[in-house]
Formats: structure tokens, C-alpha cells, sequence
């Protein structure tokens, strides 16, 4: 161990067994949010992965330390971690190993953030300065080449080699998926099916083995990992959709880092995609030309227009739907408080992805 488009109706289980978990955590009448709320029940074991996570600068070099530090210890959502951990204990009981599952996904996943912020030339990340902002690209580049690195050799550290070789694989995946979705930058002919595979890719993989092996850690049964790996592939590709919404109808001073890169850099994400599917050709032609001449206050504005085909809300229902989907993979497993939070962490994602419609 390391120790350091169809609507899905949601069967009447979900609305009971969320509103039990509800009622549980309003018990503490603490005004959070929706995740935190559900973040309450693992409270404890979340602490232990944060506190490990800032303790993992102390791995690097001296003469690197200090950069590794400010990367870790900006905080952030810590999905990743918490699917892992809810996983584990909706299949068992929470081990040390859970822990150290969590610290490894969350440290894939900043190194792909310090990595995305250089691409996208982004300036602010939880309201503070970018790694890249502060100290240049280059060794901005080689940094998250560090975080990658160091969250697969602490991997080697699980007795059970599949699980090592699981993680080695998702890191892959997310750095195949970054690499296609920069390839197809500013490219029209991208499908909608080709963004849900690069998405799928490079967010959804990772979400996915942290249910998947915090159910294997667990030692749950073959179909109850799998339930496992799609709530989590599922619930990861609804919540980058959330993200590309929010890069567009979301603000700086709410969110804490740079918006609206996407279209700046030519990344198209669904609203967009879904606008240049049912847009006319001069609709299609006037998006064009404002995407490429960085108007993108304009280009926002006309994905918010249902005179056109309201590409945002739409965006907005097919991630809502998704998460439908991640909560029925969940209807076999039994009743347990962990196994609510999952679902509530849908109901969660859901109430955020509402907030973002006009």
C-alpha cells in the first residue's frame, strides 16, 4: 500500500433512495452544495486523500518541489477521488488501498489540467494563476510529464498487477483522446459521435476505472464491477459536457478559472456541434466566421437562441440523460448509504447542469 437523445425516466428507486440520503445529510443543516452534500459521507476518508495528495511534493526533487506543491495544492472538485471511494464502499468495506486508488486518479487527472491549461493558454485555475502563467510553458510541460509519471509508479504499489495495469491503460486513453480532440481543433467536418468518443476518451475513461477498481479492491463480483466501470464512464462524460457548457454560460468570478477557450482554440464542443447540425448554411457560415474571429461573446449568444435550436439546453438534456443512464447501472447493486451517494452524485451533476439553462 502507498500510504503517503432519448429522456431515461428515473425509476421510483432513485427518487426514494436519493431523497433518504438527502435527508441524511440536511440532517447537519450546513448551507453546501450539491456535491459537497454528498461528499459529507465520506468526509473523513476525502480529508485523508486531500492531506496525501499535498504530501506527495515531498517525492520530488528539492529543486522541484516547490512547482509540484502549488499544483497540488489547489484543491478542486475531487470527482475522481470520491467515485472511487463511494465505489469501494457501495461494493464493501473502505480500505486503505481505496485511499490510495483516490490519490492516484486525482493525480492523473491535475496532470492533465496543467497540461490542458498550456494547450488552451489559460491564465487563471481556482482562482489562482495557471502553472503555465507563472512559470512559462516549458516547464510547465515537463511538470505535468512529472504528475503522470509519479501517480504510475505509486500504481505499481497494489499487490493485484490488473489494477496497476488498468491505471496504466486509462493514462493512455486520456493522453490518446487529449491528442485527437487537438488534432480535429477547428475542424467542421467533427461529428457529434467523434466528440463523444474523444470525450469518452480523455474524461469518462478515467471516471470509469475509478468505479471500476473501487469495486475490484473491494472484491466484488465481475457484473457488479462492470455496473461500476459504466456508472462511472457514464457519469465522467455527462460532467465534461457540463464543463463545455459551463465554458460557455458559466462566468470567471463563479468558477474561478479562464472561460471560453474552447472556441478560441477551435475545440468544438456539443453545443456547438449540435448547432452546425440543424443550422442553415448562412447560420453555419455566419458561426464559422465568428468562431474563427475569436467573437465568441457572439457565438455564445446564438447557441443560448432557441430561434435557432437552443444548442445549450440541448446539450444540457442529452448530459442530463446520460446521467439517467449512470444511475440505472446502478440498480443492481444492494441498498447501502454508499451506493446512495452515487446516486445522489447524479441528482448532484443534474442540479449544476439546470443552473447552466436559459
Amino acid at each position: 500500500m502507498l500510504h503517503y437523445a432519448l429522456t431515461i425516466r428515473k425509476p421510483p428507486l432513485y427518487s426514494a433512495r436519493v431523497k433518504v440520503f438527502a435527508r441524511s445529510a440536511a440532517a447537519t443543516a450546513l448551507p453546501v452544495g450539491p456535491l459537497a452534500r454528498v461528499a459529507q459521507l465520506v468526509q473523513r476518508q476525502m480529508d485523508e486523500v486531500d492531506a496525501r495528495i499535498v504530501a506527495q511534493a515531498a517525492a520530488f526533487d528539492p529543486a522541484i518541489e516547490g512547482y509540484v506543491a502549488y499544483a497540488l495544492g489547489s484543491g478542486g472538485k475531487r470527482l475522481r477521488p470520491m467515485v472511487a471511494i463511494l465505489s469501494g464502499g457501495a461494493t464493501g468495506s473502505l480500505t486503505a488501498e481505496h485511499i490510495d486508488l483516490a490519490v492516484i486518479v486525482e493525480l492523473i487527472h491535475l496532470a492533465t489540467l496543467v497540461h490542458d491549461d498550456i494547450m488552451d493558454e489559460a491564465e487563471r485555475r481556482r482562482s489562482q494563476p495557471t502553472v503555465n502563467a507563472r512559470w512559462g510553458n516549458s516547464l510547465s510541460v515537463l511538470l505535468g510529464d512529472c504528475l503522470f509519471a509519479h501517480a504510475l509508479t505509486l500504481s505499481t504499489n497494489f499487490e493485484n498487477a490488473d489494477i496497476s495495469r488498468a491505471i496504466a491503460r486509462t493514462a493512455s486513453e486520456i493522453c490518446s483522446g487529449e491528442m485527437i480532440q487537438t488534432q480535429r481543433r477547428f475542424d467542421l467536418q467533427l461529428s457529434v459521435d467523434d466528440y463523444f468518443r474523444i470525450i469518452e476518451m480523455k474524461t469518462g475513461s478515467l471516471f470509469a476505472t475509478a468505479g471500476e477498481l473501487g469495486a475490484t479492491i473491494s472484491g466484488a463480483d465481475s457484473e457488479t464491477v462492470k455496473s461500476l466501470k459504466t456508472f462511472g464512464e457514464k457519469i465522467g462524460t455527462a460532467y465534461q459536457i457540463y464543463d463545455d457548457c459551463l465554458d460557455l454560460a458559466g462566468t470567471e468570478a463563479a468558477t474561478g478559472k479562464t472561460l471560453g477557450t474552447d472556441l478560441t482554440k477551435g475545440k468544438f464542443t456539443l453545443p456547438v456541434l449540435i448547432f452546425l447540425q440543424s443550422a442553415s448554411e448562412f447560420e453555419r457560415e455566419r458561426c464559422s466566421t465568428l468562431i474563427v474571429e475569436e467573437r465568441s461573446d457572439e457565438v455564445t449568444e446564438l447557441l443560448k437562441n432557441a430561434a435557432t435550436n437552443g444548442a445549450l439546453n440541448s446539450s444540457i438534456t442529452t448530459a442530463t440523460d446520460l446521467i439517467r443512464e449512470a444511475q440505472a447501472a446502478l440498480v443492481p447493486l444492494p441498498a447501502n448509504a454508499h451506493a446512495d451517494a452515487l446516486l445522489a452524485l447524479g441528482e448532484a451533476l443534474a442540479e449544476m447542469l439546470d443552473q447552466l439553462r436559459v
